[in-house]
């Protein structure tokens, strides 16, 4: 497995800034926010301390704004938290979140023990660790309650080679079935993305899960049926009705047992 790199991930990640924001239009990233929301909506009752680990520019900040007035936000890039911190009060809801915190997610020494009624992990921090992983994830309960609430997200192996296959087509195989062996992208390989993580397999996500004590409540993916659809979703999905029927079929395919390996994250 490929050794965890943080500078590697603040200079390439964290360079990003604003450009993540537009990326996030796109038909198929929002549906796959949606997927992700609905989890939140679910299971947050508006009364939890919550902490947004890995929250980058606050894509989905400005949501957990909404469901919690206890909010902080951390992030391993500074120019992401800067962003995130102008983003928030120029859409008015900064009063929510009580700090923006560097932090890094296999070293959480900012936060206390049990701080936090829900910690919020979307966007695939635990992809990037690498062999920090399981340091990472205990980080994550160290810092949550007991019997408190985790939101995590992944890169998914099947999900990643199904959005970047026609790439399939420009590379020597080899390189596809050394990826399938050992589920690392990164930039020691001619990567199908330009981006450095671990994708995983849904059952090697749920033996790190149970591993570490953590129990399951749902385990689903997003994008299952949509993401390779931009082009016809940004035609069709303008009709308030079809995109709801979209992210509708979309949440019921992401739980299928058969589903869940399919999705990008």
């Amino acid at each position: 497995m490929a050794t965890y790199d943080p500078g590697w991930i603040r200079s390439h990640l964290g360079e990003r800034g604003e450009s993540d924001l537009a990326e996030e239009t796109r038909p198929t990233a929002r549906i796959s926010d949606e997927i992700h929301l609905h989890y939140l909506r679910q299971f947050l009752t508006g009364k939890e301390r919550v902490l947004e680990i890995g929250a980058g520019v606050g894509k989905l900040t400005g949501v957990l704004a909404s469901l919690t007035s206890r909010l902080v936000v951390a992030d391993i890039s500074p120019l992401k938290l800067q962003l995130n911190q102008r983003n928030a009060r120029a859409a008015g809801y900064a009063d929510a979140i009580e700090a923006w915190v560097e932090s890094d997610v296999v070293n959480l020494g900012e936060f206390r023990d049990g701080q936090f009624d829900a910690v919020v992990c979307y966007g695939g921090p635990l992809s990037y660790v690498f062999d920090q992983r399981e340091r990472a994830l205990r980080e994550l309960l160290r810092v949550t309650r007991q019997d408190g609430l985790l939101f995590l997200s992944v890169r998914s192996l099947w999900g990643c080679i199904h959005k970047g296959f026609p790439s399939m087509l420009q590379h020597d195989p080899r390189f596809f079935r050394e990826v399938v062996r050992t589920s690392d992208l990164g930039p020691d390989k001619v990567a199908v993305t330009g981006s450095f993580l671990h994708a995983y397999r849904v059952e090697e996500f749920r033996a790190l899960l149970e591993g570490t004590g953590v129990r399951i409540e749902v385990l689903t993916a997003s994008g299952v049926l949509s993401e390779t659809w931009d082009a016809l979703l940004a035609v069709e999905t303008t009709d308030k009705a079809v995109w709801q029927e979209v992210i509708d079929l979309e949440l019921e395919a992401s739980q299928s047992p058969g589903c869940v390996d399919m999705g990008p994250t």
